[in-house]
């Protein structure tokens, strides 16, 4: 533990021995743990760490993340193999740390469709150290804590009659609530935090303004509950009951980590969901205690269903479609549905999919907010991948421009996108206003960022299909995505 001098922390009781990310002007605490779980309490909540009785602390290396299935991160970004990281440690007891970049603060949740970690600080895809050494340039200084949290059956819960629901959401409040007690030690100012995250890491934010959470802003990146609603508890049980059967009955408990992980691998789980429960009921009408959001989402976020839609035939996709009753002939016209026509009924099939979990909750999203005086500002990215441009603005893309991660300087459009990311980011977490709240801000395609009225924001998204949408019944909008993309998500897309 040598190198930059340690930081005596008060509130902790101890001394943090950090890393300098020279030479940008960035200082990283590293695996510091804020929650624990002794052994044989799986399936129960934390408890918060926050005293080491004067103990030294090395926060030179990242801390371990809770037991997942392998996935291949590097697939759906299209990052050369080149770049492609080393196995990381996983721990479910260890699992609860996080990662404080050094005064506004940002608490960052990842995604991965709840089951595994998408984009960790050591991957590089979603280390926020050029995002922090950006602020210190502008002259906006900022903290950015990159949260670990329980993934998978771990963070989902064993739906014992009186057992945890929602493990993760408890751990990431848990954060938060550190955050609060212990950030001014570093610098950084506990009534002013955004919490912000991207895909099921934003469908958590949301819940998380829902029930209140100590947050001032929020940033919801391609995810809300819209995309993952609450579901009830007959859902829960019923996976629980075939993880149990593979194990031949025993308490989920009692198992070790990897035979769970390989049980839930086998029933082919590739996401889980937030259960129903009292502290999210009513969640499509509540705005919680948050003053501002920034919300958005890239052009092609139904990508992670695009294999699944592969396998269907035409006339799969229109019988999917005429679930809608009186509205499926107009609805299949919308999307260029016909059981003879393979491809375009394919391609309908996923703007659908990208409509109804992302473009609609996200204008009905901001419809209530600005409805409670609240104000929002909304973006659309549409910067294609860099690596590889056919692959469009999909699912997960804007990480690579917003984090910086990763050489991109072949790709100068790319670049710019990035800077022009990172600093309407530092704008809004600092306070300021990023761009119009009466216009969205466009990140590309081609490098080119402005602002977008409504004529340029309808060029973008399908504006008109939306408010069809919304002119639905909610069960005959579920009835037809029910039929198109349960069990056909994959982040291998």
């Amino acid at each position: 533990m040598c190198g930059a001098k340690p930081l005596h922390h008060e509130t902790l009781n101890a001394a943090l021995y950090p890393v300098s990310r020279s030479p940008l002007p960035v200082t990283q605490y590293r695996g510091i743990q804020y929650g624990s779980v002794t052994q044989g309490a799986m399936f129960q909540r934390a408890f918060m760490m926050d005293d080491w009785r004067g103990k030294p602390m090395d926060c030179t290396e990242y801390g371990m993340i809770c037991p997942q299935n392998d996935v291949d991160i590097g697939y759906l970004l299209r990052l050369p193999e080149i770049e492609v990281f080393g196995k990381e440690k996983q721990d479910w007891l260890g699992c609860l740390n996080l990662d404080v970049t050094l005064l506004p603060v940002m608490v960052w949740i990842h995604g991965g469709s709840q089951v595994m970690t998408f984009g960790s600080g050591r991957s590089g895809v979603c280390d926020p150290t050029k995002l922090v050494a950006d602020s210190v340039s502008r002259g906006k200084p900022m903290i950015v804590v990159s949260v670990n949290y329980r993934l998978n059956i771990f963070g989902f819960g064993d739906c014992k009659p009186h057992g945890e629901k929602n493990i993760a959401l408890s751990d990431q409040r848990m954060a938060i609530d550190w955050v609060r007690k212990h950030i001014a030690d570093f610098g950084g100012d506990a009534d002013n935090i955004t919490l912000a995250g991207q895909s099921a890491g934003a469908v958590y934010v949301h819940a998380h303004i829902v029930t209140d959470a100590p947050v001032r802003q929020a940033i919801l990146a391609s995810g809300s509950l819209g995309l993952s609603p609450p579901q009830p508890a007959e859902r829960g049980e019923a996976l629980v009951a075939k993880l149990r059967e593979r194990l031949d009955g025993r308490d989920l408990s009692s198992v070790d980590p990897e035979e769970l992980l390989r049980a839930q691998r086998d029933l082919n789980v590739n996401s889980l969901w937030l259960q129903q429960e009292p502290r999210l009921e009513g969640w499509e009408e509540k705005t919680g205690k948050v003053e501002r959001v920034m919300i958005g989402d890239v052009e092609y976020e139904s990508v992670l269903w695009r294999n699944g839609i592969e396998q269907m035939t035409a006339e799969m996709i229109a019988e999917a479609f005429d679930r809608a009753g009186e509205k499926a002939p107009e609805l299949r016209r919308l999307y260029g549905i016909s059981a003879t026509r393979s491809t375009p009924s394919k391609i309908g099939a996923l703007d659908f999919i990208n409509d109804v979990r992302y473009t609609m909750p996200i204008s009905r999203l901001a419809k209530l907010w600005k409805g409670r005086d609240k104000r929002v500002y909304q973006y659309v990215c549409d910067q294609a991948n860099p690596w590889q441009a056919s692959s469009r603005a999909h699912h997960a893309v804007d990480l690579l421009f917003l984090f910086g991660g990763f050489d991109l300087s072949f790709d100068p459009g790319a670049e710019e996108v990035g800077a022009e990311m990172r600093r309407r980011w530092i704008d809004f977490v600092c306070g300021e206003e990023p761009w119009s709240s009466e216009k969205w801000f466009a990140f590309g395609p081609f490098g080119e960022c402005r602002e977008v009225g409504e004529r340029g924001y309808a060029a973008r998204r399908r504006a008109r299909h939306v408010r069809f949408l919304e002119g639905m019944e909610a069960a005959e909008v579920a009835a037809v995505f029910g039929a198109l993309a349960a069990g056909r998500i994959s982040l291998l897309n």
